[in-house]
């Protein structure tokens, strides 16, 4: 399976944010959209950064509640990880273990064209082994 058949079935929306908001900004945006984190672009809405839970909750215990004030250029993810539209969820599923983190933007062409996480990946899979083994069921219940 690959990123864009993930992307497919889960669609291709992804919430972005500007260095320049706030801990407080990105911790609303989180909490409205029920999502663990968003790609931080620049003015050519070319990926800079990620911000996930991780990092928010690192930057209030580092600062406290001042941490709500800071902007996420303080605290965001420089070196993100990306991939690409024909990347296997298998690659992917070991970059992000082995990387310890759970979102990778999906680039194509210097273009951000959506995000995947590791609940994407997982909920897919189960999915496909969902059908395969109906179909399998199936098969077995008619060769007889």
């Amino acid at each position: 399976m690959t990123v864009a058949v993930i992307l497919k079935h889960k669609g291709a929306a992804v919430e972005t944010v500007r260095s320049t908001a706030t801990v407080q900004q990105m911790c609303d945006l989180l909490s409205s959209k029920k999502i663990g984190a968003a790609v931080v672009v620049g003015a050519a809405n070319e990926v800079i950064g990620l911000v996930s839970e991780r990092d928010l909750v690192h930057a209030i215990s580092m600062h406290g509640a001042g941490g709500l004030n800071r902007t996420i250029d303080e605290v965001m993810t420089r070196n993100v990880a990306t991939c690409r539209l024909t990347d296997s969820s298998q690659d992917l599923m070991e970059m992000m273990t082995s990387g310890r983190f759970r979102h990778v933007p999906v680039v194509e062409g210097g273009r951000l064209v959506g995000i995947v996480s590791i609940g994407d990946i997982v909920k897919r899979r189960i999915e496909d082994s969902d059908l395969e083994r109906h179909a399998m069921r199936d098969y077995i219940a008619h060769a007889g």
